[in-house]
C-alpha cells in the first residue's frame, strides 16, 4: 500500500533550497571525487580525505538545515520529520546520506 509522506512537500522544498544555495559544495564534491578516481596512487589517500571533508561538510549543512526545521514541530512530529529527511536525502543526494543520520 502506498501512503503520503507526511512532510514530502516540505523536504523536497528544503532539498532544493540546498541544491541552489549550496551548489558550490556539490559541485566541489563531485569535482573532488573525479581527483581522487583519477589520483595516481601514491597521492589517491589524500584526495579522498579532501573528498570526505567536503562530503562531511555538505552533511553537515543538511542536518543543520533537517534541524532547525525540526524545532518548529512538536516532539511527536521530530522524529518523523528527521527520518523522512533523510530517506529524501538517501534518494536525491546519496553521497551525502551516509552520516546523516548521525548528525
Amino acid at each position: 500500500m502506498f501512503r503520503r509522506r507526511r512532510f514530502a512537500d516540505v523536504i523536497s522544498r528544503q532539498l532544493d533550497l540546498f541544491e541552489r544555495e549550496h551548489a558550490e559544495v556539490i559541485r566541489e564534491c563531485e569535482e573532488l571525487e573525479r581527483a581522487y578516481n583519477s589520483a595516481p596512487r601514491d597521492e589517491a589517500e589524500e584526495r579522498y580525505g579532501d573528498y570526505v571533508d567536503a562530503v562531511e561538510t555538505g552533511t553537515e549543512l543538511l542536518a543543520d538545515l533537517r534541524d532547525h526545521f525540526a524545532l518548529t514541530l512538536g516532539a511527536d512530529a521530530w522524529e518523523a520529520y528527521e527520518e523522512e529527511f533523510n530517506r529524501a536525502v538517501v534518494k536525491r543526494l546519496p553521497r551525502f546520506a551516509l552520516e546523516i543520520e548521525n548528525r
